[in-house]
């Protein structure tokens, strides 16, 4: 795969009024690969803001390299700066909309700011309205929209010079659950038809599971945890990712099974794709004199890839116990015990 966006030993620094130094960002080291989609997750205050902004140079970090497409911005002069940034598109929390401008001419407005003609700047709006399903409101001031369609001219304006990166800056934190899940349909479906690579920051791991292929964790200015959004869910090992996880599955961890009288093994089976849906666990007891409890069981989907974890009670010898365990792992499925 080829790395459109390469963050390099990233530090950012800011003088405090007594002279001292915060550190925003801290050796971060970052790929994203063109066409996916990228989340980083974190706390007020962890510094993905930051990260965010030093792709395009919005945050000129203190010292690293950002590499995007076949141009370290670190060395660009201002004028060839400005002209990358045409193609690095940004979406904001609160939307930054020309209040006095419609609707048609909110989008319209980097194509001016590009010199594009008044011929091209219509058609492309034409094309934009119609992508976003706002073309019976382009002549409308933000004033009289939702938050759902003031986002939705957002990323249009964002899309209107045809960039090949899209940084989301906290896009749904302002928007209802339903609103927010529009939104995300949107930026999938522009992520799939166009190939635009996309990166999106958030506290919120329900947007990462709807929408990432893979996932940063940050806490205080460094990158704790990464990897595909499946990995991360299934096994988040960095105590800040467990603790956004289990704000999603509502698991019970290890101290609450082990205060619990039990007759034989706990374990946690985790299950992707397919898989998911096989009855594998019953298969492996089968062919044993062990049985077995469910404690506790989901099943979803992170983005189109099904899902799946169980808590089970494993009863039984602990020669039948260790085979069910060691058939489930050759299976494929993560078990740990708790």
């Amino acid at each position: 795969m080829f790395s459109l966006i390469e963050l390099i030993d990233i530090n950012k620094q800011y003088r405090r009024s007594d002279k001292s130094y915060f550190h925003a960002l801290s050796g971060i080291n970052l790929k994203i690969e063109k066409g996916e989609i990228f989340g980083v997750i974190g706390r007020s205050g962890a510094g993905k803001s930051t990260l965010l902004r030093s792709v395009n140079l919005l945050e000129r970090p203190s010292s690293g390299t950002v590499i995007v497409g076949d141009n370290n911005l670190m060395l660009l002069k201002e004028k060839e700066l400005q002209d990358r940034r045409k193609q690095i598109g940004m979406i904001f929390q609160h939307f930054n909309l020309l209040s006095t401008a419609t609707v048609r001419d909110n989008i319209a407005f980097p194509l001016k700011i590009s010199k594009k003609s008044s011929n091209e700047i219509a058609v492309r709006v034409d094309e934009l309205l119609e992508l976003v399903g706002l073309t019976n409101h382009q002549h409308q001031y933000p004033r009289q929209l939702s938050g759902g369609q003031k986002q939705r001219v957002g990323i249009a304006r964002a899309l209107a010079n045809e960039p090949d990166v899209l940084l989301c800056d906290e896009a749904t934190s302002a928007l209802d659950p339903e609103t927010t899940d529009s939104i995300l349909t949107l930026l999938r479906d522009i992520n799939r038809k166009m190939g635009i690579t996309i990166l999106l920051i958030t506290h919120e791991m329900d947007v990462i599971r709807a929408v990432c292929d893979r996932v940063a964790v940050m806490d205080h200015g460094q990158i704790v945890e990464s990897g595909t959004v499946l990995d991360i869910f299934l096994n988040p090992t960095n105590k800040v990712t467990k603790q956004f996880v289990s704000e999603v599955f509502d698991t019970l961890g290890e101290e609450t099974f082990g205060a619990r009288q039990t007759q034989g093994k706990i374990v946690r089976i985790a299950f992707r794709g397919e898989q998911t849906y096989e009855p594998i666990l019953y298969e492996a007891v089968r062919g044993t004199d062990a049985t077995f409890a469910i404690l506790q069981g989901t099943v979803s989907k992170m983005k189109d890839t099904p899902y799946g974890q169980l808590v089970v009670e494993l009863r039984g010898s602990n020669a039948d116990v260790s085979r069910i365990i060691a058939e489930l792992g050759q299976r494929g499925l993560g078990v740990s015990e708790l």
